[in-house]
């Protein structure tokens, strides 16, 4: 059977295209706009149609095949700004994650001391990651060790653009689960011919 990922991963890379490439200010006027429609990926009736695809794969529980999100990957990658999408649709995916988790939960791990609160964030993470990135937490003394076999973005963009995009997965993910406010090294990288990628995050809290 062909490899799948969770449709919120190729939603998340759309939806950062389309943020980035939409104007801001209240003095853009319709022409201008669709002269920019013209122009920008992000603003295309593709992309808005893509987007819709996705999300109501969302709604019914369908995964995409791992081929497909990686041309996705592949073709933003070709950006100038590719890094800054893919960090963007990073912290989205996080949050998107972060909100599949029940209210309840959520408030535990606000309200709770570190002592208590980050094991439960330790296996929030861990499921979160098998869920949403194919990939694998496990934690190495003092930081968390993000192991993902393949991934949506290998190869995606030249100097290893694409692997920011899980790191920023993993730094927006553990700022949501524990305040963490530490850095996130890419330590291993399969575009580097070392086989996978992962990412060491300091395992850190910021509050409480």
């Amino acid at each position: 059977m062909d490899p799948t990922v969770d449709a919120r991963l190729p939603l998340s890379l759309l939806q950062a295209v389309r943020q980035i490439d939409t104007p801001t200010g209240d003095d853009v006027d319709a022409d201008y706009l669709a002269e920019l429609r013209n122009k920008r990926l992000g603003l295309s009736d593709t992309v808005y149609a893509q987007i819709g695809r996705y999300t109501d794969a969302v709604k019914r529980s369908q995964r995409p095949s791992h081929d497909e999100a990686s041309a996705l990957a592949r073709l933003i990658g070709r950006r100038p700004d590719a890094e800054q999408v893919y960090r963007q649709a990073g912290q989205l995916l996080a949050v998107q994650a972060y909100a599949t988790l029940s209210p309840l939960t959520r408030r535990t791990l606000r309200i709770l001391p570190s002592l208590v609160a980050r094991p439960m964030a330790l296996r929030q993470s861990r499921r979160l990651a098998v869920r949403f990135l194919n990939g694998v937490v496990v934690r190495t003394g003092s930081s968390l060790l993000l192991q993902v076999p393949v991934t949506v973005t290998a190869l995606a963009a030249p100097r290893s653009a694409g692997c920011t995009y899980y790191e920023s997965v993993l730094k927006e993910l553990l700022r949501l689960l524990v305040g963490g406010d530490g850095m996130v090294e890419h330590v291993r990288c399969a575009d580097r011919g070392e086989g996978r990628c992962e990412w060491r995050a300091e395992w850190k809290r910021s509050r409480g």
